[in-house]
Formats: C-alpha cells, sequence, structure tokens
C-alpha cells in the first residue's frame, strides 16, 4: 500500500520528470556560469538538493521553477564561497569559454557572450530565466524569490543594458536613455 502525503509525488515520478526536466537544469547553469565543467558542478549541486528534498516538493509547483530556484541558489552559495577565496573571475571564465566555442556564427555568439558577461549577476540572470527558459514573471519572482514588481523592472533595465553593451555604449556615453515613440 503506498501511502502519501496531498501534494508529494511518488518516488518514480519525481524521477521521471526530474529526468525530463535535466536538459534545460544544465542549460541553465551553463548560462550562469560560463563554463561547462562549472555548470556541471552546479547542476549536479542542484539535483543533489533536489534528491534529498524531493519529498518537500508539492506537485502543485512546476518542478523546472523549483529546480532552477534551487539552482540559484546553489549558484549564490557559490559565490559568497568563491568571494571568500581568490579566484579567476566570471571575464576569465567566459574568456576560457568562448577560445573553446565552435559555432555556425562565432562572431555573433562572441559579441552575445561579452556582452552578457558585462551585465550584473542580476540582469543576466533574469534575462536568462526570461529570455532563455521562457519563465513567466511569476515563476521567475518565484525562482529568485523578489516581488514580480521588481522582476518586471530588473528585466527592462537588463535588456536596455544589453543592447547598450551589444552596441558598444554604456548607460554614461548615452546620458539617460531614449526613449522611441512607435506610431
Amino acid at each position: 500500500m503506498d501511502i502519501r502525503l496531498p501534494g508529494v509525488l511518488a518516488p518514480d515520478t519525481f524521477r521521471q520528470q526530474l529526468l525530463a526536466a535535466l536538459p534545460r537544469l544544465r542549460r541553465h547553469a551553463r548560462s550562469l556560469v560560463f563554463d561547462r565543467a562549472a555548470a556541471d558542478e552546479l547542476t549536479q549541486a542542484a539535483l543533489e538538493r533536489a534528491l534529498s528534498h524531493w519529498h518537500q516538493f508539492d506537485q502543485r509547483r512546476d518542478l523546472l521553477v523549483w529546480l532552477l530556484s534551487i539552482a540559484h541558489n546553489a549558484h549564490l552559495d557559490q559565490q559568497r564561497r568563491e568571494q571568500r577565496m581568490v579566484a579567476a573571475g566570471p571575464v576569465d571564465a567566459l574568456h576560457d569559454a568562448l577560445t573553446h566555442a565552435v559555432t555556425p556564427d562565432p562572431g555573433l555568439r562572441l559579441d552575445l557572450l561579452t556582452a552578457l558577461a558585462r551585465l550584473s549577476a542580476e540582469h543576466r540572470e533574469i534575462l536568462l530565466l526570461a529570455g532563455v527558459e521562457q519563465l513567466h514573471y511569476a515563476e521567475c519572482a518565484e525562482v529568485l524569490q523578489i516581488p514580480i514588481g521588481t522582476v518586471m523592472s530588473r528585466l527592462a533595465r537588463a535588456r536596455l543594458a544589453l543592447r547598450l553593451a551589444l552596441e558598444g555604449t554604456t548607460h554614461s556615453d548615452s546620458g539617460r536613455p531614449k526613449l522611441r515613440r512607435v506610431v
């Protein structure tokens, strides 16, 4: 007889859903750290946490959002550890990733990765969650543990910062951002 609390998945169902979400979790980890080995470590840390707390997952929630939230927290934990130690910065890791990247249009990839590396971690993460993972604002807020209004404003500022970085300008270069009227 299988006795479970309401809202708690059976172990086999949880594992199947976890395996289905793994590619997106790995992709998100890679976009956070720009290094394949570090991304694999982050993915593994998130999976270990998820598996050790699988019984706390409420099936009424989206498993991917829960996993991305775990990965986000694991990434923050790792950043805190690295701040206490002297280590290579994200630019060095980005350079290593770019020198080994093979894409159909390497120039575009280099420009985008360089622009993303120039963004603050807050801006980069919100762009990746909303743009790459296509999470709704409420899901982004849940992953990052911030209000929806903060998600919306941070995403707007992140898009502007990315556009300016791709154009080769900064806020200080361009003064106040100019709004375009669409007629």
